[in-house]
């Protein structure tokens, strides 16, 4: 057994007094002063200085030095000149002595300070799940059949990014995952992490794989914010295996992740939460907060530190003498006060339940609540938990409807003018009216303009709209794009938005036709198949007497002087024959699709006939 008076050399592992520790290490584990403990192997030597490894050797003496540093005595000052890296490893060693270390003083401080970080933290990050068990949403990535599951079952996941939107689980799958693997899981965020934060983590984990065979979780959190030349800086670990990537992000990877990095990367999309998802997690965390004050709770949660899983777990008695069985207590009530909520204790409404308290610790969290709640997190668990966390921090005679008003003036609509949202929602403005759904068209242009979109953007495309699909078919609709436009520069929101509706409903209700624009389509395919063919004498410009004697214009007729039609050689011999702008009777392009036509005629035409039917059926 340990004596209170020795800690672990973190070289050697030998037992040393904690007095001369730091002689011990500063002699390279070979001074002959330092009595050691019989724990030590009688047979054992000291190691000679050339067989240590690099991370012991040198400029990490200050690192050894902090290993014995106690409350009491702080730790000696890192020089601004010393690299991140030896800064990390000397916090680390601090660390590590004061979880490891016997001392009930140290171990107390560590412990203590804890609990009040996490009482202090929303009710989403008190409430994260401890195992994937407990992780509720996407299906295809926690099933037991799943590829991600079937990774964890060999010990390692591999590097991998995380695409998802936000409060979806990214972070939290990525700690269970480290868990599951027995990682040694790090935490960075691209937001205020550099090249040599990403250095140093790769040089602890290096050691740490060399030393103990432990792999090493690297979680970086919106990774798409970092440059390309940050980016790089993951390629020879990730390469060679020294750290295992773990980055999440909100945006495409295609547009923001480097080529390099991708290839060295499997993608895993997380999809927005469903609202049976978002109920299942509310429920789970009204039963867990109704059972357990939230400062208990904080203390009772096994993710107490995140960055350092190496530290042992304190137990319920040292964290608080009021959450331990007291010895005043019976056996019997002492067992019960340690024990987690039994569903008897969980206020949870049955199916058939139809009062409008289903939780009666929290009358205000009514059915109209809770399905509102549901509604305004938009599959964002961690909204969810916090407008959860606004309700139960509200009055209990709070009347449903002023509570319903305040929770929908507390959350703003996410709108990213950067993200794939964005273009989404342009995307399916456009193609409702290049479909011809009025309605359609009109929602996505409201929801756009409610959500602050530039009301230009939104004319822009339309004046490209009105050329690509209606074309031809109806010259009006260019003039109006433009003029709309104009209006929107000259008149601003919120009144341009009669300008825009106006368009919208225009363009979707013309016909439509694409002549013009395949016409093009179809000469810059031939065009960039050779660009050196030459401009046919016929119609090439004479300015002067010279070229006019070079055969520049010769016999072409211009066609103003004729009764006539006349022919001229316009396009390079080898596309002659070659029709790029074709009639508006040519149909040869389009295709007949009898399911498609069926679809619409429900939908869309009261399950009457198309007119067309027989004139263009073939």
């Amino acid at each position: 057994m340990i004596r209170a008076d020795m800690v672990t050399c973190p070289v050697c592992s030998r037992q040393v007094p904690e007095r001369d520790i730091n002689a011990h290490l500063d002699n390279n584990c070979a001074s002959t002063d330092v009595s050691v403990s019989d724990n030590a192997a009688p047979n054992s030597t000291p190691k000679p200085k050339a067989c240590l490894a690099p991370i012991f050797g040198g400029p990490s003496s200050l690192a050894r030095k902090d290993v014995a540093s106690t409350p009491s005595r702080p730790p000696p000052a890192i020089s601004a000149a010393s690299n991140p890296a030896q800064k990390r490893r000397a916090a680390q060693a601090v660390s590590t002595n004061e979880h490891a270390g016997p001392s009930t003083k140290k171990a107390k401080t560590s412990i203590t300070a804890t609990p009040r970080v996490m009482a202090a933290a929303p009710l989403a990050g008190r409430l994260r799940p401890q195992s994937l068990d407990d992780f509720v949403g996407q299906p295809h990535l926690t099933a037991h059949d799943s590829l991600l599951m079937g990774l964890t079952r060999t010990g390692s996941t591999g590097s991998m990014l995380l695409w998802g939107p936000p409060g979806c689980g990214k972070t939290t799958l990525a700690r269970l995952l480290a868990k599951q693997t027995n990682a040694v899981f790090k935490e960075l965020s691209a937001t205020d992490a550099g090249i040599a934060d990403v250095r140093a983590v790769a040089e602890e984990a290096r050691s740490l794989l060399t030393l103990t065979g432990r792999r090493t979780i690297l979680f970086l959190d919106e990774v798409h914010r970092f440059n390309k030349a940050q980016q790089d800086i993951f390629l020879p670990f990730v390469e060679q295996g020294i750290v295992q990537l773990i980055g999440a992000t909100t945006d495409n990877p295609s547009f923001k992740i480097t080529g390099a990095l991708l290839s060295r990367c499997r993608v895993f999309v997380l999809e927005r939460l469903s609202d049976e998802d978002i109920r299942q997690i509310l429920i789970r965390a009204i039963e867990r907060v109704s059972c357990i004050p939230p400062a208990d709770e904080a203390k009772l949660s096994t993710d107490v530190n995140v960055l350092d899983t190496d530290s042992p777990q304190p137990s319920l008695a040292s964290i608080s003498p009021t959450l331990a069985p007291s010895s005043s207590l019976p056996s019997s009530d002492a067992h019960k006060s340690s024990q987690p909520c039994t569903s008897e204790q969980r206020p949870t409404a049955s199916v058939d339940d139809t009062t409008l308290v289903p939780f009666p610790a929290h009358p205000q969290l009514t059915h109209v609540v809770l399905d509102s709640l549901i509604s305004l997190s938009n599959g964002d668990a961690r909204a969810a938990l916090s407008l959860l966390e606004l309700v139960l921090s509200s009055p209990p005679t709070t009347s449903p409807s002023n509570l319903l008003l305040s929770l929908r003036q507390s959350v703003s609509t996410s709108f990213d003018r950067t993200g794939d949202d964005r273009y989404d929602m342009i995307s399916a403005l456009h193609k409702s009216v290049r479909g011809s759904d009025g309605d359609a068209a009109m929602y996505w242009l409201a929801r756009m303009l409610s959500q602050g979109e530039d009301p230009l953007y939104i004319a822009r495309r339309m004046v490209v709209c009105a050329s690509e699909d209606i074309g031809l078919a109806d010259s009006h609709a260019l003039p109006l794009a433009v003029s709309a436009l104009q209006a929107c520069q000259v008149i601003g929101m919120p009144e341009c938005r009669i300008n825009l509706a106006h368009l919208v409903a225009y363009l979707s209700e013309a016909p439509k036709c694409t002549r013009s624009y395949r016409a093009y389509n179809r000469a810059e395919e031939a065009a960039k198949k050779d660009m050196t063919l030459p401009v046919p004498m016929m119609v090439r410009n004479a300015p002067t007497r010279m070229m006019k004697d070079m055969g520049y214009g010769e016999e072409y007729h211009y066609n103003p002087d004729y009764m006539h039609p006349v022919a001229n050689e316009y396009l390079p011999p080898q596309f002659n024959n070659m029709v790029f702008l074709k009639s508006a009777e040519d149909i040869s392009d389009k295709r007949w699709d009898e399911d498609a036509l069926r679809r619409w005629e429900a939908k869309k035409n009261n399950g009457e006939a198309w007119e067309g039917r027989n004139v263009h059926k073939q």
